[in-house]
């Protein structure tokens, strides 16, 4: 079953059952570069919903907006934000528009769903409409790259508790290695002794500090344009909404959130995206050195270096019976280069922004998203799935060590440097 839904270019048919009209109709019918619905990242729904709700509630306590409407208006937010209504957001994450489609999609469902509340019928927008009221006081320019911040402050909650937790599972195998010695290696070359433990201590530690640089996130992204409508203008946003909208938003949302100094600066600005992603970059980097490692370490098992053992996850080889690969730590470097792909996305986009207003936030949003979906996923597989597992082998760990030149260097300071070379040359020799 169809019906029929009008914009300023016509009608256009669209399934009965959507809560959408006719401007997401265009979009999903002009936009299926990847298929992925903006509806795949429910942080992203959910802020957009976030936005509308705030503003609605300060155009209807200002009288801007009939009191009922804003109510309704809010009320549709509200199951949004719940997570209601998903499905109804079909638009792809790669858009043209600078976000347009992503904003007119939410504008149309809560016009729609609010359309329902009143008790009128859908598409019914002389009474209630998605431009002149859901979007009242409102410009893509100035929703969609709040909404995207929002997005991202709640989405790196995530990644920190899973880093968190990767560390902690290295920590706790850092203790539990503390008196296995072993040998430590520089340029894959032998070079000093060491425990194991301070090799998975030193895991932990490295993971650590990437939490801490995103606590400072918020910071990041608390300062918005939100009130600034078309290119930060403030066009047909009176000063009594741009005063109230940011605070009532950072009261909706329970974050730091200010207004941005400079809104003409702001509309285009996507700096503090390009920061950001080169923070995920450098923890996706940090991510694949470790898997890099724990690869090295467990291989063989016979004819590598063997010094730990990973759990067996799964059959290795369709034609080599009992091979066992590290299918863990591949599957996280495989998550690293994408995630460090994707800044190159993202410093492209950035820097292809023309003078009042970038383009190009699509495809930054959906990179940044999707390294904020994969990096989780990775490092709690990583924790759970070999970390909490992996076994060390101390003979193995020994007999490298007591095959090695490691413990010369240690007698440098007794018997001097040339002295301490001659030794480690005699002791290859052997």
């Amino acid at each position: 079953m169809m019906r029929q839904d009008k914009d300023s270019l016509g009608s256009i048919n669209i399934p009965d059952h959507a809560l959408w009209g006719a401007q997401t109709q265009r979009a999903v019918e002009n936009f299926r570069a990847s298929g992925i619905p903006i509806s795949h990242f429910p942080s992203l729904i959910r802020a957009l919903a976030q936005v509308k709700r705030a503003a609605a509630a300060v155009n209807g306590s200002q009288r801007r907006l009939d009191p009922a409407l804003a109510r309704a208006i809010m009320q549709a937010a509200d199951e949004v934000i719940e997570g209601t209504h998903v499905a109804h957001f079909p638009v792809d994450v790669l858009q043209g528009g600078a976000g347009t489609s992503s904003n007119m999609n939410m504008n149309e469902v809560l016009a729609n769903r609010a359309l329902e509340i009143l008790g009128h019928p859908r598409g019914a927008y002389h009474v209630l409409h998605p431009n002149d009221h859901v979007n009242l006081c409102q410009s893509t320019n100035d929703v969609y790259p709040t909404a995207i911040r929002l997005a991202l402050m709640a989405e790196t909650v995530g990644l920190q508790a899973a880093l968190t937790g990767l560390a902690t599972a290295f920590a706790a195998k850092g203790t539990e290695f503390a008196g296995i010695e072993k040998l430590g290696r520089t340029q894959l070359q032998d070079a000093v002794p060491m425990t194991l433990g301070q090799e998975f201590n030193a895991f932990a530690n490295t993971l650590r500090e990437d939490v801490e640089r995103l606590d400072e996130i918020p910071r990041l992204f608390a300062e918005v344009n939100l009130g600034g409508t078309a290119i930060g203008t403030g066009l047909l946003a009176p000063e009594s909404y741009r005063a109230a909208v940011v605070p009532e938003l950072a009261r909706l949302t329970g974050l730091p959130l200010t207004p941005a100094q400079d809104l003409i600066e702001s509309s285009w600005d996507t700096g503090a995206f390009v920061l950001f992603s080169g923070l995920l970059k450098r923890t996706a980097t940090k991510l694949s050195k470790i898997a890099n490692d724990l690869r090295l370490l467990s291989s063989g098992p016979r004819g590598g270096l063997g010094e730990i053992s990973l759990p067996a996850m799964q059959p290795g080889s369709s034609i080599m019976p009992g091979k066992v690969n590290p299918v863990i730590p591949e599957m996280v470097n495989q998550i690293a280069f994408q995630v460090i792909g994707a800044d190159l996305t993202v410093t492209m986009a950035a820097e292809a922004g023309q003078l009042q207003l970038n383009a190009f936030e699509p495809v930054i949003a959906y990179n940044l998203l999707t390294a904020l979906t994969l990096l989780p996923r990775g490092a709690t597989a990583l924790a759970q799935l070999c970390v909490d597992g992996l076994t060390a082998n101390p003979e193995t760990c020994r007999a490298h060590l007591d095959r090695s030149t490691a413990r010369v260097t240690a007698m440098v300071p007794e018997i001097g440097y040339a002295r301490a070379a001659e030794l480690a040359k005699e002791l290859l020799l052997r």
